[in-house]
């Protein structure tokens, strides 16, 4: 009988090494998946030979070793650790082999924090540190590894400073010996550390900075990248744009086969769904999450899923009338909290405490509620803002609950105010907006107990106007700063306008543009990402006080409007005295505004059939006049011809205003808030009139050369002329600005709305550039005067980014215009500007003439 055939010992050792070396390389990119069963089939390789050697028993420790380590990450922190204690029973075959000792233990240490068990990790770390040094000749790479590993643990256990400083040494080891891999991750934990401290701006740009560099070096680490940019998201308050970054890694965490990623990330995914107030997703990723981390035997990260999927009951429960589940509810919350304690997550067991007080509050249950409050720990320098605005709500509540509507307002108060000194430290526009979600019920409750005093006397609406101030488009009040250049926001925003050229000149020759969308789509989201941190927007301006406001108005009114308890009121500021009128129900008069607004939509063509324009014009009219009799007529009966500011609320932004009878031919102006209004008013300047022309309009608004005889001495851009860089360049400075071109508004990224060019589009967030923005802008193309609106009542947009900016006017259109009524209605609109009549005046006069046709609005200063 013939023997069976045995590879030579070289052959079976050769090919383990080659396995491991590849398994080493799946590891450092972030693929555990790939890498545990290219480490097995080193093992399975070194267990068939026959007669071992040291050799063979130091290549086996090594293989255990990153084999216990891809396993924690796909299986369990036990059976990687299953797999350290095999590597350390070969080793005791070994002795006096101190390196594969050091190895051995750090890559525990590191199972340890992976595993949640951070305490024993740092004790692994510290014993080891200082054989570090000592043991290796590897030009720091181990050394480097370990103090990076090490600030990862410091981290989560909230120690910052020992964080940083090991991160810090990392980094300056890893450009002294060009290990570039672990650069890119020590500056993506310098990410996760500047999180920590507050510094939203500086966490984005270390995660960019890491990502340009592990692109290259470990593609597998980009999905974490996204992962840490979207938890930094949240806690700027972007939910959608944190969904988006999730959405975009999930597929590929899951691709790289690492369970303690993927349910993290599944954490994470659950706070964006709560912030988007979609309790179903939140409470199904949380669960997903918990018991990925329950099979993984990691209890810290089951814990704190745990409380995700509590906190989404407690938010469907808080959103509704429904009070099923408050009975149970508060308990399990409680016994939660005690849990994490158990685990030393302090914010955490402050977080489960505060989310059973509300509940409390909600049955009534104040004595309950003051006692488990005062088990919440206080919130420490490093405490999340939402955690932080949670305590001071929770505050406010039960000072309403036990009669103290004083101390509930002065929380409130304190409250802002904490939240006024991040959102001075953040970066781009979409930060400085997103902030105020997490200030959004404490400004309501303190909207509740001033809106009771503002019904009853002029003191009190008064003093209800303050807080509406304190709590409303606070983006509006910064003083744009300078920008800091970017060359790779530059190349990002430069190949998005090639891109979009491109996609234009496809259509108009019928062929597919989903190429070329998807990867605009990319292009769009990488340079949303640089904009959150290329420059810090502004300085920040006070709020404007009630006194202020009444001496800026002079002879005119402004009316800001209020959304309370399912109806809208307007607070009116008029000559000194400040009152509040009930208006009408809010949910009747958003739906009218929404299907007036279609109306005018479908009335714009120029050509519409005579029969469908009498229709559609009929709709119109009588839906204005029922809006009018809601909104405008009970504010227009005293003002004569005087001047209306107007502040409105989020969805009542894209109302055609000048539609509305009693407001036909009265001047209007529009402004985020009554603050963005005064500074809005500062004097103007001495600059040039520019008159620009994009490609495709028909020449009844393209010939914006007819505007010469208006404007003789105007600088005119149009034709070939008319290029991004060569408007942007001429808007600069410019006393006025009027653009005739084709636009479009982006609702997913309010930035990257744009007018088209020559060379393609003009963004948004181009003009942000802009040291001297134009004085006043006309946009004579439609839907250009649109905004998202943002937490906090914040709205962005072409013409929101120019009035944040420092434009102090900005008229556009709010919805669909015909080419013959925008070119009738710009005509007349400059003949009354040159004529020296105010912005609001001349535009009402050019509306009036028929406001259906001519949904344009003046934003900014009147």
């Amino acid at each position: 009988m013939e023997g069976v055939s045995v590879p030579p010992v070289l052959d079976l050792t050769e090919a383990a090494t080659d396995f491991y070396t590849q398994g080493r390389a799946a590891a450092f990119d972030q693929r555990p998946g790939a890498a545990a069963r290219l480490f097995r089939q080193a093992l399975t390789r070194l267990q068939r030979v026959a007669e071992p050697g040291p050799a063979h028993a130091v290549l086996q420790v090594r293989v255990l070793t990153s084999l216990g380590a891809a396993v924690a990450e796909i299986s369990s922190t036990e059976a990687g650790l299953g797999y350290l204690e095999t590597a350390e029973r070969v080793l005791a075959r070994l002795p006096g082999n101190r390196e594969l000792e050091l190895t051995l233990s750090l890559q525990r240490a590191v199972v340890l924090m992976r595993g949640g068990r951070n305490t024993e990790s740092l004790a692994a770390f510290d014993k080891a540190m200082p054989g570090i040094e000592i043991e290796f000749d590897d030009r720091g790479l181990i050394l480097v590894r370990t103090l990076n590993n090490r600030a990862l643990v410091h981290m989560a256990l909230n120690h910052p400073d020992a964080a940083q400083a090991d991160l810090l040494r990392a980094l300056e080891l890893a450009q002294r010996y060009g290990h570039a891999r672990l650069e890119g991750k020590i500056r993506q934990n310098l990410g996760t550390h500047a999180q920590l401290t507050g510094d939203i701006p500086q966490a984005l740009a270390n995660y960019e900075q890491a990502a340009r560099i592990l692109v290259v070096e470990s593609p597998g680490s980009l999905p974490l990248i996204r992962y840490d940019q979207a938890r930094t998201l949240l806690a700027a308050g972007l939910a959608d744009e944190a969904a988006r970054h999730l959405d975009e890694a999930l597929p590929q965490l899951r691709a790289n086969g690492s369970g303690q990623h993927i349910a993290e990330a599944q954490v994470a995914r659950a706070a964006a769904a709560l912030l988007e107030g979609d309790f179903d997703l939140a409470r199904s990723c949380a669960s997903e999450a918990r018991r990925r981390f329950l099979r993984r035997g990691n209890r810290t990260w089951a814990e704190i899923a745990g409380l995700a999927r509590l906190r989404a009951d407690v938010h469907r429960i808080l959103s509704t009338s429904d009070n099923r589940g408050t009975a149970r509810l508060p308990a399990a919350l409680v016994a939660q909290a005690e849990r994490l304690a158990g685990l030393g997550l302090r914010d955490e067991v402050a977080a489960a405490r505060l989310l059973a007080v509300r509940l409390l509050l909600r049955r009534g249950e104040t004595e309950e509620a003051t006692r488990v409050l005062a088990g919440a720990p206080r919130p420490r320098a490093t405490t999340p803002i939402d955690h932080r605005m949670l305590f001071r709500l929770c505050r406010a509540e039960l000072a309403v609950a036990e009669g103290r509507p004083r101390s509930a307002l002065a929380q409130a108060r304190a409250g802002l105010r904490e939240l006024g000194m991040i959102r001075d430290r953040m970066g781009g526009l979409d930060l400085l907006c997103g902030t105020a979600v997490h200030g959004a019920e404490l400004g309501r409750l303190a909207m509740r107990l001033v809106l009771r005093r503002a019904r009853r006397n002029a003191a009190g609406a008064r003093r209800m106007f303050a807080w509406l101030e304190r709590t409303r488009a606070q983006v509006y009040r910064y003083e744009p700063l300078p920008v800091i250049e970017d060359p790779v926001l530059a190349k990002h925003i430069a190949e998005m306008r090639h891109v979009q050229r491109t996609i234009q000149r496809a259509r108009l020759e019928g062929e597919s543009v989903r190429a070329l969308e998807q990867h605009y789509d990319s292009l769009q989201r990488e340079a949303t990402r640089l904009g959150w941190y290329t420059s810090q927007w502004g300085r920040p301006r006070p709020v404007a006080t009630p006194d202020e406001v009444v001496a800026a108005l002079g002879d005119r009114v402004l009316v800001s409007l209020v959304p309370y308890n399912g109806m809208l009121y307007s607070l009116v500021v008029d000559r000194g005295t400040f009152r509040l009128l009930k208006l009408g129900p809010l949910d009747d008069i958003v739906e009218l505004a929404r299907q007036l607004h279609a109306d005018l939509d479908a009335l714009a063509p120029d050509h519409l059939p005579s029969m469908l324009a009498e229709t559609v014009s009929a709709s119109a009219r009588r839906r204005a006049d029922k809006l009018d009799r809601l909104i405008s007529a009970p504010l227009v009966k005293t003002l004569d011809d005087r001047e209306i500011v107007i502040v409105p609320i989020g969805q009542l932004y894209a109302m055609p205003w000048g539609a509305l009878p009693s407001l036909r031919g009265h001047p209007v102006s529009f402004a985020p808030s009554a603050t963005a209004w005064i500074t809005a008013q500062r004097p103007g300047t001495q600059g040039t009139v520019l008159l620009t022309g994009g490609p495709g309009v028909p020449g009844a608004v393209g010939e914006v050369s007819k505007l010469r005889s208006v404007y003789p001495d105007a600088r005119l851009i149009e034709g070939e002329d008319a290029t991004s860089e060569s408007v942007l360049s001429a808007l600069e400075g410019a006393r006025l600005a009027h653009l005739v071109a084709h636009g479009a508004h982006e609702p997913a990224n309010a930035l990257f709305s744009r007018v088209e060019l020559v060379d393609g589009p003009l963004f948004a967030h181009e003009t942000t550039r802009l040291a001297h923005p134009p004085e006043r802008v006309v946009l004579a193309a439609c839907e250009l005067a649109m905004s998202h609106i943002r937490p906090g009542e914040e709205a962005l947009g072409f013409a929101g980014t120019l009035l944040a900016s420092g434009s102090r006017t900005v008229i556009g259109a709010v919805a669909r215009v015909g080419d013959r009524a925008a070119a009738d209605t710009m005509a007349e609109l400059h003949r009354r500007l040159a004529a020296g009549t105010s912005p609001a005046q001349a535009l009402a006069d050019a509306v009036a003439v028929d406001p259906l046709r001519r949904p344009f609005v003046c934003l900014g200063a009147g």
